[in-house]
């Protein structure tokens, strides 16, 4: 197995395609229907071998806006998506240059070798930043 996808789910797929594009750089790979939702493939702006499906439309329930990671890992299933970053320091000044709301800070786990943060986008999906650091 190898991964291809990971589904998140939107009320405005247009506004949503708009801020993976304007605050990730993500690229439009190609949109579709199915019964009464609009979807589409997103890319990351150096990667098509994994995509960002974004499923939007109708009136989904909304996801709680967590205000730090503890609180965020205290529910039970999908909790976020991760991207391998070259600095998460340098990633996090962008980001919040482009205003996007940051949940986690920069902190180091030396067991697994990262240096991660996390952020969420306009509808409090959590995003991962993950970063090699060698010792």
């Amino acid at each position: 197995m190898k991964a291809n996808h990971v589904a998140v789910r939107v009320p405005d797929l247009a506004q949503a395609i708009q801020w993976y594009a304007d605050k990730l750089d993500f690229r439009f790979v190609h949109e579709w229907v199915f019964g009464d939702l609009k979807l589409a493939y997103l890319a990351a702006p150096n990667d098509d071998s994994f995509w960002l499906e974004l499923i939007g439309g109708g009136a989904p329930d909304k996801k709680a806006a967590y205000a730090d990671l503890g609180e965020s890992l205290q529910p039970a299933g999908y909790h976020h998506l991760c991207f391998a970053v070259d600095s998460v320091d340098e990633t996090l000044v962008e980001l919040k240059q482009r205003n996007v709301r940051i949940v986690s800070e920069a902190f180091t786990l030396p067991s697994i070798s990262r240096r991660l943060a996390f952020f969420a986008d306009p509808w409090s999906n959590l995003i991962e930043l993950a970063q090699v650091i060698e010792d």
